[in-house]
C-alpha cells in the first residue's frame, strides 16, 4: 500500500449479508479472485468469511475506494439482507497483508487459494477473529 497513507484517510468498513443462493469451492474461488484483482487496483485490503450461507467481510482502504466498492457490493444479486455492522475511520488495517484473506469451512478449499485460513471447530479462524465483533 502506498507509504503516504495517513490516520486520516483509512476507513474501515466491515458488513454481514446472507447469500442469495448456497455456494460451493467454485463459486467461492470466482468469488475471491474477482475481489482480490478489484481490491489491489483499489489499493483495498480487507477478509471475507463465509459460513452458513452468511457473509461477513472487512475491507479497508481510503474513503472513495470504500465507497465504491460499497455500492458495487450492494448491487451485487449474490447479497440479500446487507448489514453494515461498523464504518469508521482507522489508524491502520487490521489486514494490510492481503487484498482479500478468506476464512470458511476447510472443504470448500479445493483449489488451495493461497489467503484461505480453515475454520476450526468453534466457527474461527485466525484472521476472522479480527474482525469485529458484532453489536
Amino acid at each position: 500500500m502506498p507509504n503516504s497513507e495517513t490516520p486520516t484517510t483509512l476507513e474501515r468498513l466491515v458488513y454481514t449479508s446472507r447469500a442469495t443462493e448456497p455456494l460451493g469451492t467454485v463459486d467461492l474461488f470466482n468469488i475471491l479472485n474477482h475481489a482480490r484483482h478489484n481490491n489491489a487496483r483499489l489499493g483495498i485490503t480487507g477478509h471475507l468469511l463465509y459460513a452458513d450461507g452468511v457473509f461477513t467481510q472487512c475491507i479497508e482502504g481510503t474513503p472513495a475506494a470504500i465507497e465504491s466498492l460499497w455500492q458495487s457490493l450492494m448491487k451485487d444479486a449474490r447479497h440479500e439482507v446487507i448489514r453494515v455492522q461498523e464504518r469508521s475511520p482507522i489508524t491502520q488495517r487490521r489486514f494490510a497483508e492481503w487484498s482479500m484473506a478468506f476464512s470458511s469451512y476447510r472443504y470448500l478449499n479445493a483449489f488451495n487459494m493461497p489467503g484461505f485460513f480453515p475454520l476450526d471447530a468453534n466457527g474461527q479462524s485466525e484472521k476472522s477473529v479480527l474482525l469485529p465483533t458484532q453489536p
